[in-house]
């Protein structure tokens, strides 16, 4: 079976790094977080949401549970910066080479820091957007933190 290009991406980065993942297509689509929930059949807490950030101009990534919002300003105390912003859909294509709505938080293209939030580590599997808003990858946090780069902070506000 071959995968749309921006899969393939995903799909080679874990095969690379011998991660034990599951790429699922979802011909309704996940462009949210809860659909995704609801497609997958898991907790809403367990879907990643990719969010980009730009943070006194270098590109952040916020990995943040389906259940709760990117705190702007645990961004940017995490990165020590001054000004922090949410990426347009140009900057986030640049920044990770996937469009808005199906962006993975791996393989990177411009992207300085990377971001988890602590609380996926009470799971045993998480999933992440796989490319596009029709594929989603489930793996280990602890793997998705390894291949993200990512540093474990308490990113999110409830709600």
């Amino acid at each position: 079976m071959s995968w749309p290009e921006p899969v393939e991406r995903v799909s080679g980065a874990l095969r690379a790094a011998a991660v034990d993942a599951r790429i699922e297509q979802f011909d309704e689509g996940t462009p949210t977080a809860r659909d995704a929930a609801k497609a997958i059949a898991c907790e809403l807490s367990q879907i990643v949401k990719t969010l980009v950030f730009v943070c006194d101009g270098a590109f952040v990534l916020a990995l943040v549970p389906g259940d709760r919002r990117a705190d702007e300003q645990a961004v940017a105390e995490a990165v020590a910066a001054s000004s922090v912003r949410v990426a347009n859909a140009d900057e986030v294509v640049r920044a990770t080479g996937f469009e808005p709505g199906g962006v993975a938080p791996f393989p990177q293209r411009e992207v300085s820091q990377t971001l988890i939030d602590s609380s996926f580590f009470v799971h045993a599997v998480v999933w992440i957007g796989a490319g596009t808003p029709h594929h989603m990858a489930s793996l280990p946090p602890a793997e998705l933190a390894r291949l993200a780069g990512a540093r474990t902070v308490d990113l999110g506000a409830s709600g």
